[in-house]
């Protein structure tokens, strides 16, 4: 069935039809069968990473896509147990280690694991952004424990609760940085310096005493362990600490769960610290190291943010692309109008400009400040413009839950505020180049 405007693939004019009679030679070089831009990009991954995406996207079409409006409208309640229960029993819960003592293959290792995660984090998206952010924050939440490099620390504490996810019980990690009076500020190195942390830490026998608030904890309300960054009492900022808290301290209370615009399925959450004990065995990487493992964290996870933003656009172009290839308008169908094709390629090609920069920068070991506060400044916004010509191309029926284009959209908006905001990774390139504009202002660029 040919698009209106287009010649049949057996035309002589079709692109394909033409290079079927180039000298083999040539047809070598110009020449390929028929695929989608998925199955493209796919096989030109590395084979052990191009076999987890497509398990990914198997896993997300199972298991999010019958629960993505169900978890949209009614957060936090059975579907999402059974999500995680799945997600912990398919091994998404805890490829953080490889195999043995984890589920990510050897073959996978053999590849920076913020890039795993990035096609993980966008397969899951496609189909739920606030599920795939309920899977994908307990990998956040264990970032500070592997940057602190300690073996010690990685089996008294990730080892175990990676078994016990295999074994399908979520056991699960959240990262708690944010306090009432300070988000950005806790993200950028001037603001720091002015800022006056709230949430401290005093010296007791044998460990430390938590007092304080954190708040929009992804994943606070139902994690088993918690990494809290405190400053020491009596010090500023450059005492932060990361303290491992487990979810059933006698001294923790979980707040209220924010009513969220978009990403529902996950909770963003108030912890709130009176005389928490923590042991001096559960102070991570030293202290006042803090702030380095949580600027370390931020520059491996905004690559996956920046694949979350990715595969919510490309839910919404698929759904868009789906319903214009379905519906009728003058006796036509929709894509059969050029300005409509138009708009799907324009997705098509944002979507892929989208992960062309996630899989450039999540392909190096050493994932820098600013290549990873690019990829998530990019990304975000070139959703919310997807999500936008998504709904626009589905006029009325974009604006309903069910035809998932106005859900996308209210998840992308997340992807611009979460992980530092936009605007936060902006002043982050900058200062990521700070050497060189310095040069440039002293005329010896």
């Amino acid at each position: 069935m040919t698009l209106h405007g287009h010649v049949a693939a057996t035309h002589p004019l079709s692109p394909r039809r033409a290079f079927s009679g180039l000298p083999p030679s040539i047809r070598s070089l110009v020449d390929y069968s028929p695929a989608s831009l998925w199955e493209q990009e796919t096989n030109q991954l590395p084979a052990a990473l191009g076999a987890s995406r497509r398990r990914f996207r198997q896993f997300a079409q199972d298991f999010l896509r019958p629960y993505a409006l169900t978890t949209d409208l009614e957060p936090y309640g059975p579907s999402l147990d059974i999500v995680l229960t799945e997600a912990a029993r398919h091994g998404l819960l805890s490829d953080i280690l490889p195999f043995p003592f984890g589920s990510l293959s050897l073959r996978q290792a053999r590849y920076p694991l913020h890039w795993a995660q990035s096609i993980k984090m966008e397969e899951l998206s496609v189909e739920c952004g606030g599920l795939a952010l309920a899977i994908g924050a307990n990998a956040l939440g264990i970032m500070p424990l592997l940057l602190s490099g300690s073996l010690t620390v990685g089996r008294k504490f990730i080892l175990p609760a990676c078994r016990k996810n295999l074994r399908g019980q979520p056991t699960l990690f959240s990262f708690a940085i944010t306090e009432p009076s300070g988000g950005s500020d806790v993200e950028d190195s001037d603001g720091a310096r002015h800022y006056i942390p709230r949430t401290l830490a005093s010296r007791v026998e044998g460990g430390w005493r938590l007092n304080g608030r954190k708040v929009f904890i992804s994943g606070g309300d139902r994690a088993d362990f918690i990494t809290v960054f405190a400053a020491l009492a009596g010090e500023g900022m450059e005492s932060w600490t990361c303290f491992l808290l487990e979810g059933n301290n006698p001294g923790l209370t979980i707040g209220r769960n924010e009513l969220k615009m978009g990403q529902r399925a996950s909770a963003a959450t108030e912890l709130i610290f009176e005389d928490a004990i923590v042991p001096d065995s559960h102070v991570i990487g030293g202290l006042r190291r803090g702030w380095a493992i949580n600027r370390a964290v931020l520059n491996f996870s905004r690559i996956p943010v920046g694949a979350i933003a990715l595969g919510i656009a490309r839910g919404a172009a698929e759904r868009a692309t789906e319903f214009a290839c379905q519906t009728k308008l003058g006796g036509k169908r929709l894509i059969d109008y050029q300005d409509i094709q138009l708009e799907v390629a324009q997705m098509l090609l944002d979507t892929s400009a989208m992960r062309a920069m996630v899989w450039q920068s999540a392909a190096t070991w050493t994932p820098t400040q600013a290549r990873a506060s690019m990829t998530k400044v990019f990304c975000a916004d070139m959703a919310m413009q997807t999500c936008q010509r998504a709904m626009n191309l589905m006029g009325n029926q974009g604006c309903l839950q069910e035809n998932g284009a106005e859900k996308a959209y209210r998840d992308a908006r997340l992807t611009q505020i979460y992980e530092g905001t936009n605007q936060i990774n902006r002043l982050s390139v900058i200062e990521d180049q700070l050497e060189a504009l310095e040069l440039l202002m002293a005329g010896r660029g």
